[in-house]
């Protein structure tokens, strides 16, 4: 019942900040949104809106191509790692560009999504990163001192991860959920997993759609590091194909490979993927390391040069695997 007290009451101030939110150059949710639905009209996407947040902000989800058969691509799983919304935009504007055109891009031959559609997820946590781009300013002093408290005492949000309730969403999936270690005990900004699996609004929608369109392989972009997350407990028979499309991202991208221990951690979104669907998933962990904090826009360019085609060549894996 307090939790419910508290999540109404925080709704209701939560808009009223929301509407009177700054435009920044950053993607905020409200950026995002409405160049969504821009491109969706402009291309004749389809667009869906899968889920509501823990606060009532939509959950997006956008398809470029025709086939029947799909590919999922996410980002913002986490607050501070909103510079995966700006190279996921890119992709949906970039392809859907030349889908229309009919042309080739970066090389590649465009009538592979007649076969193989893409869909997007841009902003999986869009509380979280309006709170960590905006802060807490505008809430009450109240649900102020309740968020500083979860953000341990700071004032500085900017290494926000969570979702609105304190709950880090890529430590929500049933995949190794039990056996998750270091986590917090109580809502944070981070490591937080909850009371039990798929308990947040956002990981909820997102596993429910992802049973919907059952891709053949996904990606879920994080920062940073440059580095790509791949295995979770992969059956032996499928090892080689895996890992097979893992090199074709970390070969385009110059990121490397991550081997985890036999004990890899679990409750992410690409682990309950791997397990659930048997299928390749991918966790692509964009920019240069920073610490607790969104990478800066400065290196927006260098990794969208390196990530501009990874939809593409996931998508003519996709078709190679139909075709088999």
């Amino acid at each position: 019942m307090i939790k419910r007290i508290f999540t109404l009451f925080l709704v209701f101030f939560l808009w009223i900040s929301h509407a009177h939110a700054s435009t920044t150059e950053m993607y905020t949710y409200d950026r995002m949104k409405d160049q969504i639905n821009s491109l969706a009209k402009t291309y004749q996407l389809e667009l869906k809106t899968i889920g509501q947040s823990e606060f009532g902000r939509d959950l997006l989800a956008v398809k470029v191509g025709k086939g029947s058969n799909s590919i999922l691509i996410t980002g913002s799983h986490h607050g501070r790692e909103w510079l995966t919304t700006h190279v996921i935009m890119n992709m949906i504007e970039q392809y859907a560009s030349a889908y229309e055109e009919n042309q080739s891009l970066y090389g590649h031959n465009l009538n592979i999504l007649d076969q193989i559609s893409i869909w997007f997820v841009p902003m999986v946590n869009p509380d979280g990163v309006t709170i960590q781009q905006e802060g807490i300013k505008e809430l009450p002093l109240l649900l102020q001192d309740i968020y500083i408290d979860m953000n341990k005492g700071n004032e500085d949000f900017s290494r926000w991860k969570a979702n609105g309730l304190g709950v880090d969403l890529n430590r929500q999936y049933p995949a190794g959920w039990e056996r998750i270690e270091g986590s917090q005990r109580y809502a944070a900004f981070s490591h937080y997993k909850g009371q039990k699996p798929l308990e947040a609004k956002e990981t909820l929608a997102l596993s429910s759609f992802t049973e919907q369109v059952r891709p053949l392989a996904s990606a879920s972009y994080h920062t940073s590091g440059r580095l790509i997350y791949w295995y979770y407990f992969n059956e032996i028979e499928h090892l080689q194909r895996d890992h097979d499309l893992i090199e074709q991202v970390a070969n385009k991208t110059g990121y490397e490979i991550s081997y985890p221990p036999a004990n890899a951690i679990g409750g992410g979104y690409t682990d309950w993927f791997i397990q659930t669907y048997k299928k390749p998933a991918l966790t692509i962990e964009l920019s240069f390391p920073v610490e607790e904090t969104n990478p800066p826009l400065s290196v927006l360019e260098e990794e969208w040069q390196r990530n501009k085609e990874i939809g593409l060549i996931m998508a003519k894996y996709a078709e190679s695997e139909v075709l088999r």
